[in-house]
């Protein structure tokens, strides 16, 4: 297609959108309300995972090692702990420092742990945090397997529970991805489709006169990119400013959900290129796919 031809099919098609200009907005309006719910979908998602990551950075696991290791056979264990791929941090606990932790506990009753200052029947131990909470039974199965290591008190319940709602809520976000692209799909169709019935004669005519199907689809792509690209710029705009309304709040917050939204929700600095850039592609894309899917019959000549 030569330039001459490419720019006149390219206003063809944006006139096409003035000419339409009814069908065109309805069109806009219900693909910007599914980029939203995609959108909004897409950064719960998001959120959720980052929230998974930071529980499960928070949920220690606890390796309890013999009472009567020498200090080379603790130096042994230390070494293979900490030689285990997957753990994001490794402390060292002694005996006197969980003595000293039971009587911050108990502040009140704190006399009664002197008789164990001589004897004391607490184990010194390992806190280790796994990277990967999908690694977690792997990385206990390692540690038990430490000659040294007496017991292994992993959070595997709560991990569980974690990795459970991360999966429900990934599958959730994918169905209502795929459910909203096909509304989209349908809906940009339908327009085109008006567009291209009214225009029906023309294209029979062009076809007799040895138009290619490039030539006639082009505009009508044009009309169907347009209307994804205006439809992901007001999408992005609303789901960028929600989320930073949201991000301010949650700054506000204090005490618990201070602790845990306010660390572990995604910066819009890091999401908005995202969203931007895939709200352009997913909106062209549902646009192309419209477009492909109205014009196939009329071409049939």
């Amino acid at each position: 297609m030569r330039g001459s031809s490419f720019r006149y099919l390219s206003k063809q098609g944006l006139h096409s959108l003035v000419a339409n200009r009814l069908m065109t907005l309805a069109s806009v309006g219900v693909l910007t309300a599914c980029l939203i719910l995609v959108g909004v979908a897409t950064l719960f998602s998001a959120n959720v995972d980052s929230l998974v990551e930071y529980l499960g950075e928070q949920n220690e696991t606890v390796v309890y090692i013999g009472k009567d290791l020498s200090e080379e056979q603790i130096a042994q264990v230390d070494s293979q702990i900490r030689g285990i791929s997957g753990l994001s941090a490794v402390t060292y606990v002694s005996k006197e420092e969980v003595l000293e932790t039971y009587k911050g506990y108990m502040e009140e009753y704190a006399v009664l742990f002197d008789d164990f200052e001589e004897d004391n029947p607490f184990r010194a131990n390992y806190r280790v945090v796994v990277e990967d909470l999908n690694q977690l039974d792997e990385i206990v199965a390692q540690l038990e397997a430490i000659e040294g290591v007496e017991d292994v008190s992993p959070p595997t319940e709560l991990a569980s529970v974690f990795l459970s709602i991360q999966r429900a809520v990934n599958v959730g976000g994918w169905v209502l991805v795929a459910v909203l692209s096909l509304v989209s799909i349908v809906v940009i169709s339908n327009t085109i489709r008006i567009t291209v019935f009214a225009r029906r004669k023309e294209i029979s005519i062009m076809k007799y006169v040895g138009a290619t199907n490039a030539f006639i689809r082009w505009p009508f792509f044009v009309e169907g990119m347009s209307v994804g690209l205006i439809a992901a710029l007001v999408s992005s705009g609303v789901v960028m400013g929600a989320y930073a309304i949201v991000l301010h709040y949650a700054g506000d917050l204090s005490g618990f959900w201070n602790s845990l939204l306010g660390v572990s929700l995604l910066p819009l600095s890091q999401v908005w290129y995202w969203l931007l850039g895939g709200f352009a592609a997913f909106g062209i894309l549902i646009g192309s796919l419209g477009t492909a899917t109205s014009i196939h019959k009329y071409l049939e000549v």
